[in-house]
């Protein structure tokens, strides 16, 4: 995906990219790409890959809600900023917090704010979900993740995040079987299942879903669990 695409797919989801966005998602690649060839954050190395796979495919999430009309996010396991950054990019007035339990990729993730001089309203955090719960539970409007563990492990993780009539949207490939386990388990942690989106990824083709989630009762107060226990005994 080069830039022309870039800015025509996501003209798609009522997304108009201002010449500011270009040059911080320019100054993002650049550095990306820079720091991974001596720390691992990502697989995908070439530019129009970069923007197809990672700085589109965020801002899918336009899909599933309407961005303008919320003040909170949570990306849970963020790596090196997606969706999350991507999203803060575009949606300034956001007030995002990035969570990601490797140190490595919150000092990278630290730098690129600096970069892309990003000040306000954004809180980078090297922590596990289930410590960071303590201080933050039913607080966000959105929380969202992409591509982070099995649906059942990362409902109990998001859901206690989510403030009552807020959303979880997981950013997911094929999630069928996922889904078909899940369903009890959403509800269990107080959520309903609102939407799925299904759409191709421009280009590649690849599957893609987005699941929306809406909360509607506060999630039970032994929720989450300790890691290991929602590692070993996912809820049913």
């Amino acid at each position: 995906m080069n830039k022309k695409d870039f800015i025509l797919e996501l003209s798609k989801l009522n997304i108009k990219v201002t010449n500011e966005e270009l040059e911080k998602l320019e100054i993002y690649c650049k550095f990306l790409i820079e720091y991974n060839s001596h720390t691992n954050l990502t697989s995908i190395v070439e530019e129009e890959l970069v923007y197809l796979k990672h700085f589109y495919d965020s801002l899918t999430i336009a899909k599933a809600l309407d961005l303008n009309k919320y003040k909170t996010l949570l990306d849970i396991g963020t790596g090196a900023g997606f969706p999350g950054m991507v999203i803060k990019i575009f949606y300034p007035h956001l007030k995002i917090t990035l969570l990601d339990s490797n140190r490595k990729k919150t000092i990278f993730l630290n730098q690129l704010a600096k970069k892309l001089d990003i000040k306000d309203n954004l809180y980078i955090i090297n922590a596990r979900s289930e410590d960071y719960i303590r201080e933050k539970r039913e607080y966000f409007d959105i929380v969202t993740s992409r591509g982070v563990a099995d649906l059942k492990i990362l409902l109990e993780l998001s859901l206690p995040f989510t403030k009552l009539g807020g959303y979880i949207i997981p950013l997911k490939g094929n999630i069928k079987e996922e889904l078909e386990s899940s369903k009890k388990t959403i509800n269990l942690l107080g959520g309903r299942l609102s939407n799925i989106i299904n759409f191709r990824l421009p280009f590649e083709n690849s599957n893609r879903n987005i699941i929306v989630i809406k909360k509607n009762h506060l999630t039970p107060s032994q929720y989450p669990r300790s890691y290991n226990l929602i590692i070993k005994k996912p809820l049913k």
